[in-house]
Formats: C-alpha cells, structure tokens, sequence
C-alpha cells in the first residue's frame, strides 16, 4: 500500500470547476432575461462560492433536488442579485445549468497546470459527471486529449454520460483506475465539489484533492489546492525524497 508521503502513479481530474466553468455569455443572457446586471468579472468566484454548499456532509444520492438548489440559489446571491430578483434570476439560470454543454469556458492556467502535472511524469486522466460529450468538449478548447494533439495528452476520459454511474458512485472512479492498470492507492482525485468528489474518491479508496483557488475550505479535513500547478509541486517534493526504482 503507497504511503501519504509518496508521489502518486496517476492523477485523476474532474472537469467542471478544474479545466472548465460555465459559459459565461450564457450565465449573462440568463441574467439578462431576468432584468438582471451582473458583472462577468464575478462569474467564476460565484461558482467555487456556491460550492461550499456541497460539503462532505451533504448526501448528494439521498437529497440531490435539494443539494443543487443550495448551489444554484448560492450562486445567484454570490453574483450580487439582490434578494427580491433572485426567484426569477434562479429561474432563468436553472435553466442553463441543466445543460452540461454549459461547461466551456476555460479554468485560467489550467492547461499550464495540467502540463506541469505531466512534466512531473505522473498518469493522467479525467473522471466527469456529463453527458458523454466530455472528452470532445476538452479536445476544441485544446485543453487535453487521450492520446497525441494540440492539447496535453491524457491516458483516459470516464464521462458519467458513458459508463451510465455518476460520482460519488465509486464505480466510476474504480473504472478510471482499471483503465490505468493501477491500485486505488496509486491514485489521487482532484476535483472541486467535496460532497460529490471527495465522498467519491475515498468511497473508490482514492487520495482526493480539493480544487480551492479562493481558500474557502479552511475547515477541511481533507487535502486542498489552489491550482494544479501547486499540485505539481507537491508531486515534485514527494518525487525528490523517493529511493531510486
């Protein structure tokens, strides 16, 4: 079994909230319709903002109506719509939110952060709650894809959309990790909603990783990052302290 202190064989990545956010000429037209200004320069904090309300203790399986108004709501008030607006600014950003193709706009330096993962020679892959059009939506923005291209190459896409269980299911995760010809242990989770990826990763036996540019989650009992280029750099210390193969 791989110690705490040891460099990872893979690392396995959500998509929404790592590489990609909503699209946000669409979250603005939703707003719009609503009789609602909103600043684009806000969009992308809102998100991880609206995250917290996922946390480890909310059971995703039993209450996910209930566990996804939290954010929606959350979101629409961390994107300063002022309370009286915010039942029909919800309505019209439900919406959106109900078409996974709304995940197109990249994470800033996330393909720089994702080349500095594979600089340090671990696996990579991505483990996505979608609609089975994940992999093609990476490869366009040129972001990553499995196999040689434009864009970084990674050894694996599991797309809920595809393989029919969505996380925290750990099947979906256990499908990554057979993919890769590895042990649950090898492998570290980075992903950026804890109640659906870091119940999900340790459910499959996985290291997880919150992805918390903003330090939200300062109670956690489970590791953080504010990028993958930190990431990058914990794998590199860990590498440096192994004993040659």
């Amino acid at each position: 079994m791989a110690s705490r202190d040891e460099a990872p064989a893979a690392v396995l990545l959500d998509a929404g909230g790592v590489f990609v956010l909503p699209d946000p000429d669409r979250i603005l037209g939703a707003f719009a319709r609503a009789e609602c200004s909103v600043g684009r320069e806000v969009l992308a904090d809102a998100h991880y903002r609206a995250a917290v309300r996922f946390g480890t203790h909310v059971d995703v399986e039993a209450n996910w109506s209930g566990a996804w108004l939290d954010y929606l709501q959350t979101y629409v008030a961390e994107c300063g719509v002022p309370p009286d607006w915010r039942e029909e600014a919800h309505f019209h950003i439900d919406s959106e939110f109900a078409d996974a193709a709304l995940w197109i706009e990249p994470v800033p330096a996330s393909r720089g952060g994702l080349k500095a993962l594979a600089d340090t020679g671990v696996r990579l892959g991505i483990v996505s709650n979608a609609d089975g059009l994940m992999a093609q939506r990476l490869a366009e923005l040129e972001l990553c894809q499995v196999g040689p291209g434009i864009g970084v190459e990674i050894e694996c896409v599991v797309d809920s959309g595809n393989v029919g269980v969505m996380k925290p299911d750990p099947r979906i995760f256990e499908a990554a990790v057979d993919l890769l010809g590895l042990r649950a242990d090898q492998v570290w989770y980075v992903g950026d909603m804890p109640a659906i990826d870091v119940v999900g990763a340790r459910r499959a036996g996985i290291r997880p990783f919150l992805m918390d540019p903003l330090g939200l989650h300062l109670d956690a009992d489970y590791d953080r990052v504010a990028s993958l280029a930190e990431l990058s750099e914990l794998i590199t210390a860990l590498s440096s302290h192994m004993p040659p193969a």
